[in-house]
C-alpha cells in the first residue's frame, strides 16, 4: 500500500465546489455544507484542515486517508469523521466519487469524538448523503432540503465505530521499517531485513514498535495487512485472491484474522454489497 505523497497530483478532480445545504440568510453561516467532487486513481489531497468538522464519504472507490498519527482506508460501507482544526491528506485507491459533509460546530451531534473515527455507513445515511448533496443548493420552499438534513444529522449520531485504522510511527527507524510494509503489505520480508532497512537490530526495532505503537510489531504487520485488503475487495476482487495477495496461506486464515481485527466479514467489503443508488422517490 503506497503511502500519501505531499507532492502536487498530477491529475484533476472533477466535481461541484462546496455548496450551501441550507439556504442561510447572507448574516448567517450555513450550518451544514455538502460537496461532490470525483478523483481518479492516485489522486492526492495534500494536508489540509478545515474550520468545520467533515464526514468523509464516497459512493466509490478507497480513500487513504492520514490524520492525528493513524492511517484509515475509507471504502463506501465506511465515512471517516475529522473533527474541525484536524489536519488530515487524502489519496485516491481507485476512482473515488467523493460526496462529503461539512458541519458548523452548533450541527455536530453530541458525543462524536475529536479525534478521527471511522464510522460504519448505514443504508439510510448513505441514501441520506446523496439526496442531501444532489438537492443542496436547490430551493427549499417547504423546508424539505432542512428537515432531511436534520434526519442525516440524528443518523450521524448513532452510527457505530470501527476498528479501521492503523497507527503511525514517529520514531525515524521504526517509521521506515512501517513504511516498507505498507509500500507491499503482502511482502516477505522477514524481521530482520525489515531491521536491516530501519538501520537498527531485530531487538530494537520490536522495542520501538512496543514504545511508539503500544502493540507488538508482528501485530501491527497483520493490521497492515487486513488494512490494504477493502481496496481489493472493492474494486471487485475477491476474498481468495485478497488474501493471496497480502500473502495469507489460505482465504480462511485471512478471513478469520479480517474478522477478528475489523469486526465483520471480508465480503462485506466487496462491491457487490453496497446498496443501489436510491431511486427518486426514495429518501
Amino acid at each position: 500500500m503506497s503511502g500519501i505523497s505531499n507532492g502536487p497530483a498530477r491529475r484533476r478532480a472533477t466535481g461541484s465546489r462546496p455548496i450551501s445545504a441550507m439556504q442561510p440568510a447572507p448574516d448567517r453561516p450555513p450550518d451544514i455544507v455538502c460537496a461532490r467532487r470525483d478523483y481518479p486513481d492516485g489522486f492526492v489531497v495534500g494536508p489540509h484542515c478545515h474550520a468545520q468538522a467533515q464526514l468523509i464519504y464516497a459512493t466509490a472507490g478507497v480513500m487513504e486517508i492520514r490524520a492525528a498519527g493513524g492511517l484509515w482506508l475509507v471504502p463506501p460501507q465506511r465515512a471517516l469523521w475529522v473533527d474541525a482544526g484536524v489536519a488530515h491528506a487524502l489519496r485516491a485507491r481507485g476512482t473515488v466519487s467523493l460526496r462529503t459533509l461539512y458541519l458548523d460546530r452548533d450541527a455536530v451531534p453530541p458525543g462524536l469524538p475529536e479525534e478521527p473515527a471511522s464510522l460504519v455507513v448505514s443504508p439510510l445515511l448513505r441514501a441520506l448523503i446523496l439526496r442531501a448533496v444532489e438537492s443542496a443548493g436547490a430551493p427549499d420552499p417547504d423546508g424539505r432540503h432542512g428537515r432531511l438534513l436534520g434526519v442525516l444529522i440524528d443518523e450521524i449520531a448513532i452510527l457505530r465505530r470501527c476498528p479501521l485504522q492503523l497507527a503511525l510511527p514517529t520514531e525515524p527507524r521504526l517509521r521506515r521499517a512501517c513504511e516498507a510494509i505498507l509500500a507491499d503489505p503482502g511482502g516477505r520480508l522477514d524481521m530482520a531485513a525489515l531491521a536491516a532497512r530501519a538501520g537498527t537490530s531485530e531487538r530494537t526495532l520490536a522495542r520501538l514498535a512496543e514504545r511508539d505503537l503500544g502493540l507488538p510489531f508482528s501485530l501491527w504487520r497483520q493490521q497492515a495487512r487486513i488494512l490494504a485488503a477493502p481496496p481489493i475487495l472493492a474494486g471487485g476482487g475477491s476474498v481468495t485472491e485478497a488474501a493471496l495477495s497480502l500473502g495469507y496461506a489460505s482465504p480462511s486464515a485471512f478471513a478469520g484474522m479480517f474478522r477478528r481485527l475489523v469486526g465483520a466479514p471480508p465480503s462485506a467489503f466487496q462491491a457487490a454489497r453496497l446498496p443501489s443508488r436510491p431511486s427518486a422517490g426514495s429518501v
